[in-house]
C-alpha cells in the first residue's frame, strides 16, 4: 500500500515544506519507490510510492489538474475501472491512466457523489481550491486506513498512519489510556471505527467521507450495506455456481498487479479457495504460478493444520514457500525487530502473519492476497434459532449434533441448542435486565482475568467501555437474517482486525488483498438462505461445493480448525520466561499504574513453575505493551517512579 499525507491551514497561515517532509519520512517504508510532496499557500499534499498495479507505475502523485486547480493524492485500487472510463468518456486511456486520476476526472465530473460509482480499496485526499476545501473518503469496508487530526479554525492533518501526523510539532502528542485498558483486556479492541491510541488522533471510518473548510469539518456516511431479498434457486448446485461467478471476479480483480502475486496459504477453506481460483485465473493469463506462502508446524502426523497445508501444496499452478515455527531462525533479526517496534500493541500477536509476509517480501511479491474475510461473511449466525423459531425442531438438533462432530465434541450439541433456544424465545426486556444484573460481575471477572490494575480500570470507567462495545451488536430480538449478518460484517471488530494486517503489511511494503471483503461477494453472502452456510453441521457449504474439483478433498472436507499461531509467537520469544522477564524487570515505571504487578507476579512465577500458556501469554501482553509505551515515553511526560516490588522479585 502507499502512503498519503497533508496539510490544509484552516487559519490561513503559509504551509511549510519542512512539516510536509516530516510527515513523509514516517511513510517511505510504506512506500518505497519515491515521494511526492505538492502544495500552495494554504494546503498540501505528499505520497510514498508503492506501485503495485501496472498503471501505479507510471502514475505520479499527487497529481493536479490544470483547468480546475485540484489536486489528488491517493491509495487506490479501483476495481472498475472500466465502467469509469467508458462513463467519463475517456475509453481510450485505459493502458496510461492511473486509478487516482480516474478518481479526479469523477470528482471533477460528479463532485462528492463520485463516491456512488467507485468500487474498490481507497483512501484518498482531495485538494478543491475553487472551494477553499480539503475532500477525503474511505473505502467502504476499511481496507485501506485513514487518520487525521482537526484544530478547528487552525489545521487539518491526515496521513495513512498516526505517527505521520505526530511529527507535526503544532499536533497534541498525547497517549489514549482508553485504548491501553482496551488492549489489556482484550476483547475491547473492537469497541469503536475511530478512536485510536493517541488523544485528537481519529481513524475516519470505512465508508465515510469527510470535508474540512476554514470554517470547519463535517462528516457523512457514503454508502450503507443494504442486504438484497434472500436469493432462490434451484438446487445447491446453482447456488454454488452462483458464487463462484462473484467470488471469481472478485480474485481476477485483485490479480491486477505490476508483478508477481502471492497469496497466503492455510488448511482451511477461505485462503485455499482464493489459491484454487487464483492459480486458474493466472494460469488462463500465462502468468502463472501464483507464489504462495503457508506457516506450518514440523510434524504433519500430530498438527492437522499443517497436514492440511501440505494438501492445499500439491495443487497444480502453484510455487509454494513454508516455513515452520521451529525455523524462524531464518527470519531472524528482521522478524524480531517487527514484532517489538509495533505501530499498535494489538499487534503483538500477528506473529505468523508477519513472518509469512516476511516470506514473501523476501521472494520479491508486494502483493499478498488472503481469505481473512471468509469468516464473518459466510457465518451461518443465528441460523439455528431461526429454525426452532420455525418449528423445525429436528433439523435444528441434527444441525448442532452435526456440527459438535464438527468441531472435534468441544461444542456438545445440546448446548448450542440451548444457546439457540435462548436467542429464539427469550424477550429482549428479560435479555436486558439480565445483562444489566451482569454487568458489575463482568468487569469484575474482566478485571481479574486481565492484568489491568482495578484502580486504572475505574479511571477508564472500564464499564462504560463494555457497554458500548455491546452496543455494537445487534439490538433486534432476531431481526432479518440478511440484516443481522451485515451487522456482523460491518462490525468494528472487522474493520480493527483488518486494519491489523494492513500495519504488519505495509512495515514490510506490501499490500495485502482480500477477494471475500468485494463489495460483489458481500452483498451475494448476504442474500444466502442459512442453509447454504451450514448444512450437515459443515459451515460454509456453499463454498465446499464451489470448489469442488478445484480445493483438495482433504481441505474441503477437514473438521475442526487448529491455528498455530501461538506456537510461532512462543517460538519467537525464543529464551522464554527468563527474557521476559528481563524485559518486564526494567519495564516497572511504564507499567505501574496500569498493570496490576502483584497479578504480574504471579504470572511470572506460574510460568517459571509450571510453564503455562496462560502465563506466558499475560507476561507477553505486559512486555508488549512496555515497549510499546517506551517508544512515546519521551512526549508522553512519564512522571512515576520505578517499583522494587512485584515482578522484580519474582523474576
Amino acid at each position: 500500500m502507499s502512503g498519503i499525507f497533508g496539510l490544509f491551514n484552516t487559519n490561513s497561515e503559509p504551509i511549510a515544506e519542512g512539516d510536509l517532509a516530516r510527515m513523509a519520512a514516517p511513510l517511505e517504508r510504506r512506500g518505497p519507490e519515491g515521494t511526492g510532496i505538492w502544495y500552495d499557500a494554504l494546503a498540501g499534499l505528499g505520497h510514498t510510492l508503492l506501485a503495485t498495479t501496472p498503471e501505479a507505475v507510471h502514475e505520479r502523485l499527487p497529481l493536479r489538474d490544470h483547468a480546475s486547480g485540484c489536486v489528488i493524492t491517493a491509495d487506490v485500487r479501483l476495481d472498475n475501472r472500466p465502467e469509469l472510463l467508458s462513463a467519463l468518456g475517456i475509453r481510450d486511456r485505459t493502458a496510461d491512466i492511473g486509478d487516482a486520476e480516474i478518481v479526479l476526472r469523477a470528482y471533477l465530473a460528479w463532485g462528492e457523489s463520485c463516491l456512488q460509482r467507485l468500487l474498490g480499496d481507497f483512501a484518498f485526499a482531495i485538494w478543491d481550491p475553487r472551494r477553499r476545501a480539503l475532500f477525503c473518503a474511505r473505502d467502504h469496508f476499511g481496507l485501506r486506513p485513514f487518520y487525521y487530526h482537526h484544530t478547528l479554525r487552525r489545521f487539518f492533518a491526515f496521513a495513512s498512519e498516526p505517527r505521520a501526523i505526530l511529527t507535526l510539532p503544532q499536533t497534541p502528542y498525547r497517549i489514549n489510556e482508553g485504548r491501553i485498558a482496551d488492549f489489556l483486556v482484550n476483547e475491547l479492541e473492537g469497541i469503536d471505527k475511530t478512536s485510536t491510541f493517541f488523544e485528537e488522533v481519529y481513524r475516519l471510518p470505512p465508508a465515510h467521507s469527510l470535508t474540512v473548510t476554514p470554517n470547519g469539518l463535517t462528516k457523512r456516511r457514503y454508502w450503507t450495506l443494504e442486504p438484497g431479498p434472500e436469493l432462490r434457486l434451484p438446487s445447491d448446485e446453482a447456488y454454488a455456481e452462483a458464487f463462484l461467478e462473484v467470488f471469481t471476479g472478485a480474485v481476477r480483480c485483485r490479480l491486477r498487479s505490476a508483478g508477481p502475486v502471492g497469496s497466503m496459504l492455510s488448511g482451511g477453506m477461505d485462503s485455499g479457495s482464493v489459491v484454487a481460483v487464483a492459480r486458474g485465473l493466472l494460469a488462463e493469463q500465462g502468468r502463472g504460478p501464483l507464489l504462495t506462502f503457508s506457516a506450518v508446524g514440523p510434524d504433519p502426523e500430530t498438527c492437522v493444520e499443517t497436514r492440511a497445508i501440505h494438501a492445499a501444496m500439491t495443487m497444480d499452478g502453484i510455487a509454494p514457500h513454508a516455513i515452520s515455527f521451529t525455523e524462524l531462525d531464518a527470519l531472524m533479526p528482521e522478524l524480531e525487530e517487527l514484532t517489538w517496534n509495533l505501530e499498535e500493541p494489538f499487534d503483538n500477536h500477528m506473529t505468523l502473519p508477519r513472518a509469512v509476509y516476511l516470506m514473501a517480501r523476501r521472494a520479491g511479491v508486494k502483493v499478498v492476497l488472503d481469505g481473512v474475510g471468509g469468516d464473518i461473511v459466510l457465518a451461518e449466525g443465528t441460523y439455528l434459532a431461526r429454525l426452532l423459531r420455525r418449528g423445525r425442531w429436528w433439523k435444528a438438533w441434527r444441525e448442532a449434533v452435526l456440527q459438535n462432530r464438527f468441531w472435534g465434541g468441544n461444542y456438545p450439541a445440546w448446548q448450542g441448542l440451548y444457546h439457540s433456544a435462548r436467542t429464539a424465545f427469550v424477550p429482549n426486556s428479560v435479555r436486558r435486565l439480565a445483562a444489566k444484573y451482569r454487568a458489575r460481575r463482568r468487569v469484575e471477572q474482566r478485571v481479574r482475568e486481565s492484568l489491568i490494575h482495578p484502580g486504572f480500570a475505574e479511571s477508564v470507567q472500564l464499564s462504560e467501555r463494555l457497554a458500548t462495545l455491546d452496543s455494537q451488536g445487534s439490538p433486534g430480538f432476531l431481526c432479518d437474517y440478511a440484516r443481522e449478518r451485515a451487522e456482523g460484517v460491518l462490525h468494528p471488530y472487522q474493520t480493527v482486525g483488518r486494519e491489523r494486517y494492513d500495519r504488519v503489511a505495509s512495515a514490510l511494503a506490501l499490500e495485502p488483498r482480500d477477494p471475500f471483503r468485494d463489495r460483489r461477494v458481500v452483498d451475494l453472502c448476504l442474500r444466502l438462505p442459512g442453509a447454504q452456510k451450514l448444512d450437515g453441521g459443515w459451515p460454509k457449504a456453499v463454498l465446499r461445493r464451489a470448489t469442488t474439483h478445484r480445493l483438495p478433498d482433504a481441505v474441503r472436507w477437514r473438521q475442526g480448525k487448529e491455528h498455530l499461531g501461538w506456537r510461532f509467537t512462543v517460538a519467537l520469544m525464543g529464551g522464554g520466561a527468563e527474557r521476559l522477564c528481563a524485559t518486564l524487570v526494567g519495564s516497572l515505571d511504564i507499567l505501574k499504574g496500569y498493570v496490576d504487578l502483584g497479578a504480574l507476579r504471579k504470572d511470572c512465577d506460574g510460568y517459571l513453575q509450571g510453564n503455562t500458556e496462560a502465563d506466558a501469554e499475560q507476561m507477553y501482553t505486559a512486555a508488549s505493551l512496555s515497549h510499546w509505551l517506551s517508544r512515546h515515553r519521551g512526549r508522553r511526560g512519564f512522571d512515576v517512579e520505578a517499583s522494587n516490588d512485584g515482578i522484580r522479585t519474582g523474576c
